[in-house]
């Protein structure tokens, strides 16, 4: 009984007291609720000073920095409610940041109010995922989109992200595109989001057909060819892009009626144009257009020209009355055609403020007269000239180049040709030099700074040909920036003194036992810094071993079994093109075993003296060089040269005369390269005495090597496009030839090697090697019966290359190219015929890096027989060299 008691008491107890709590619970909170202040919404709102500013809900935030964003502060008198609350409020929404935000009055005292700001954070993103796109696509929308990891998120940025996928595609062709921004949270980190960005771009939209009305000046293919961007799908826009973008659309509508203003149809107007749904992957395009009436250029008056007669302007501009009007052609020859404006004529002359406003005075008929208004203005001097980017060499280095100093009269051509002369010096990046003209006309001067990109032009190279001999392997060093005067400062030194613009170069190469090579050059391009004269100093030395007489014995041993023999001839025996029988590659460069008792070395030495001329014109230079070198044979092979033992000795002066007028040494443009060399030794022969046509060892008839040898290059670059990423024509000739002095004593050396790429570029016996695409290396080389041995001392050349750059940044420069090849080689200008020349075609590609210069390879095909075999498909390598 007591037990009951007991536990009814403590029931009661428990009971009791947890109704107590509730109950105390209740009473607090609904004390909290009547605590805060009750709002009355009225005509006379009452004001209090803020006594404090709290905030919740943004523990991202410092609080201060919040309460600065709500533009409130403590002690402001403020009307509750009020304005002050409200324009707070619109702040935080402003920002963006926040998904819901609450002002309210959490005390009121006297003329006191207590506020708390309540906010609710935007999630962060955590990530972003894109679906539907490609990498490239993916990495050129993150720069134009909002949304990255880290940052938050708000529907605005999710509206204006489609936005800006929706176009971005559409410029590339696809109109149809959806695009979706999906949130969803994310499971490892609470208040964040996962992003996801999904993209349909469906098919990419094509021009089906273009139909216009209207037209009757221009043909519907006139018309087509004017758009540039918007053509349809047919064979002659074969190479030309079909897909529909809405932007280049207006921006092709803008080009055809420039192309009406080109023909005289001056009121030409697109009446209307509509673009339909072809199918789901095509639209036609619908255009009609007023061509108005054809117009012609009538009387044209000069006003204003003092300088220049107007006979003289007439003749320059070269448009006559009745020409059809041309309005783009008009402003050109006015003002934008690059060397012949009128108005560089009076830049030319220092009148930068010149300027011509063409205006049209008179409409009679089909005619228009017009009245070109120049106002001269006074000569600019220039004021200061500036250097910006050139980080490589010495300023006095790069000041020496320029055409425009402080004093002198505003030339636009010194400029263009200032240019010209810092891409040439090759420190600097030819596609991004850029003058920054600052004209003054208040005080008639001007202010000029060069902005330059500084780029490495010391080169490393690694190179292999395939040479008599076989794989020739070239390793060398060029250091463009070298100063020979800081040699004993070793401050300066950056592996080797630089600073001063000198080349310094070293070469190596090597076959092997077979062929060794080393060279060492030098060139001052300013000697004595003051004038554009330069110096230049090579040293070489090589040696050539030919093969073991057990190897040549073993061979006949061999041909004498009764095995297939095709002709031990010229270069045959070691890699040229004389193989033994069907097998005679693998003989000639995998087993070849060769003699160093049995050798022709080589020892040469050359000092050379240029320069500048300003007559006929300062693209003009002369070129001297003193040379000599020293030939020593031992038991050399006998149909390579005619003697197999002896010293010989070539002692000859090369004279050369040279323009060059090209705007850009890597990949150029415009302008020309012209030379005319002369190479002669002294007439022994005429002077010493010695009948030649007598028998004498070799030794006596060519101690002292005499020949004369001419030689022509001419190059042209035509751009056939105007825009920075030109295509470009180079044409080409190329004409040597070498005579002798007596008729008895024709010179084994300085002779040539023709075909293939040119790359067997060792010329150890004094040979020059002549590329021609499209046949096997020295294939064209006649077999000369006076000399008795495979050398030609005549050769001509024409190449055609149409050239297109895919890369000019300075980091790489990259162009493809097709050419037409013709050209062949003679033993004796007796056989010489301008007509009889083989004939090659071909693409191929080059890729110019600083480091190691340029390099390519070329596909051709030789369309005629050499040796009755035909050129047929041949690869070429490129590693330094032109072809």
């Amino acid at each position: 009984m007591y037990d009951i008691l007991k536990s009814t008491f403590l029931l009661f107890l428990f009971l009791f007291g947890t109704l107590l709590s509730v109950t105390a619970q209740d009473s607090i909170a609904v004390a909290d609720t009547l605590a805060l202040p009750v709002i009355e919404y009225s005509e006379n709102n009452p004001k209090y000073h803020i006594a404090e500013i709290t905030v919740t809900g943004a523990g991202n935030y410092e609080d201060f920095v919040l309460i600065g964003f709500s533009g409130l502060s403590v002690d402001d008198l403020i009307s509750v409610p009020g304005d002050e609350i409200t324009n707070a409020v619109k702040r935080f929404w402003k920002q963006g940041l926040f998904s819901d935000v609450k002002i309210s009055a959490t005390k009121i005292v006297d003329d006191k109010v207590w506020l708390n700001i309540a906010l609710k954070e935007r999630p962060k993103v955590s990530k972003v995922n894109y679906i539907g796109l490609k990498k490239g696509e993916i990495d050129d929308l993150k720069a134009r989109l909002s949304i990255s990891e880290g940052n938050q998120i708000t529907p605005n940025i999710s509206d204006r992200a489609k936005k800006v996928i929706e176009k971005f595609l559409s410029d590339k062709g696809f109109l149809n595109v959806v695009a979706n921004v999906y949130q969803r949270n994310d499971p490892d980190k609470p208040g964040s989001v996962i992003v996801d960005i999904d993209v349909d771009k469906k098919i990419k939209t094509k021009v089906h057909k273009i139909y216009i009305a209207g037209n009757e000046a221009l043909s519907h293919l006139k018309v087509d060819l004017a758009m540039k961007k918007t053509n349809e799908n047919n064979l002659i826009n074969f190479f030309r892009t079909k897909k529909f973008v809405t932007e280049e659309f207006e921006k092709d509508k803008a080009a055809l009626i420039e192309k009406y203003n080109e023909v005289g149809y001056r009121d030409a107007y697109i009446v209307s144009d509509s673009v339909v749904t072809y199918d789901d992957k095509r639209v036609d395009v619908y255009l009609t257009v007023d061509e108005g009436q054809k117009y012609y250029f009538g009387d044209i008056k000069w006003i204003g020209n003092t300088l220049y007669p107007y006979q003289q302007l007439d003749v320059i501009l070269g448009v006559k009355k009745g020409d059809v009007y041309n309005h783009k052609y008009l402003m050109g020859r006015l003002l934008t055609d690059e060397g012949t404006a009128v108005s560089k004529l009076y830049q030319d002359q220092g009148y930068l403020f010149s300027q011509i406003d063409p205006v049209e005075v008179l409409i009679v008929g089909d005619t228009i007269n017009f009245e070109m208004r120049i106002y001269e203005g006074e000569p600019a001097i220039i004021n200061n000239v500036s250097i910006k980017g050139n980080e490589r060499v010495y300023e006095h280095v790069v000041r020496r180049e320029l055409r425009t100093r402080p004093g002198e009269l505003y030339s636009q051509s010194e400029i263009m040709r200032t240019l010209r002369e810092l891409a040439q010096m090759g420190h600097f990046d030819p596609e991004n030099l850029k003058p920054d003209i600052q004209p003054d006309p208040e005080n008639g001067t001007v202010d000029i700074t060069y902005e330059l990109t500084t780029k490495s032009s010391d080169q490393i190279e690694f190179s292999a040909g395939w040479g008599a001999t076989g794989v020739v392997g070239s390793i060398g060093l060029k250091f463009s920036n070298f100063a020979i005067q800081n040699l004993f400062h070793p401050s300066t030194y950056r592996i080797v003194p630089q600073g001063e613009g000198q080349t310094f170069a070293l070469n190596a190469r090597t076959s092997g036992q077979a062929y060794s090579s080393f060279s060492l050059s030098f060139l001052e391009p300013w000697l004595g810094g003051k004038r554009p004269n330069s110096l230049s100093a090579s040293v070489y030395y090589s040696t050539q071993s030919t093969i073991s007489k057990r190897y040549l014995t073993s061979m006949q041993n061999l041909y004498s079994s009764g095995y297939g023999y095709g002709g031990y001839g010229g270069y045959g025996g070691y890699g040229g093109y004389g193989d033994y029988g069907d097998y005679g590659g693998a003989y000639n460069q995998s087993y070849l075993d060769y003699d160093p008792g049995r050798y022709l070395r080589t020892i040469g030495v050359s000092l050379g003296y240029g320069q500048r001329l300003s007559w006929p014109d300062d693209y003009f230079g002369f070129y001297g060089e003193l040379s000599y070198q020293l030939f020593m044979l031992k038991d050399w092979y006998a149909q390579v040269l005619p003697m197999t033992e002896g010293v010989f000795h070539n002692l000859s002066l090369n004279l050369t005369l040279n323009r060059t007028s090209i705007d850009n040494p890597i990949y150029t443009r415009k302008g020309s390269q012209f030379s005319l060399g002369l190479k002669l030794t002294p007439p022994y022969s005429l002077i010493n005495g010695k009948d030649y046509s007598q028998t004498m060892s070799d030794q006596e008839r060519y101690r002292w090597i005499e020949y004369h040898k001419w030689s022509f290059s001419g190059k042209m670059f035509t751009p056939l496009t105007s825009n920075n990423k030109a295509l470009v024509l180079m044409t080409r000739l190329l004409f040597s030839y070498v005579g002798n002095y007596t008729e008895n004593l024709k010179s084994p050396f300085e002779t040539f090697n023709m075909g293939g790429d040119g790359m067997s570029a060792y010329t150890s016996y004094g040979t020059d090697y002549i590329a021609m695409r499209g046949y096997e290396s020295g294939s064209l080389t006649p077999y000369n019966s006076t000399t008795n041995s495979f050398s030609g001392y005549l050769y001509d050349k024409f190449t055609m290359e149409l050239r297109y750059p895919l890369s000019l940044e300075q980091s790489a420069t990259i162009y493809v190219l097709g050419f037409l090849e013709a050209g062949n080689c003679f033993s004796t200008i007796k056989q010489f015929n301008p007509f009889d020349l083989k004939r090659s075609a071909g693409i191929g590609v080059r890729i110019f890096l600083p480091m190691f210069g340029m390099m390519g390879i070329d596909w051709g095909y030789g369309f005629d027989t050499v040796s009755g075999t035909r050129g047929g498909s041949q690869f070429h390598f490129v590693l330094g060299q032109e072809l």
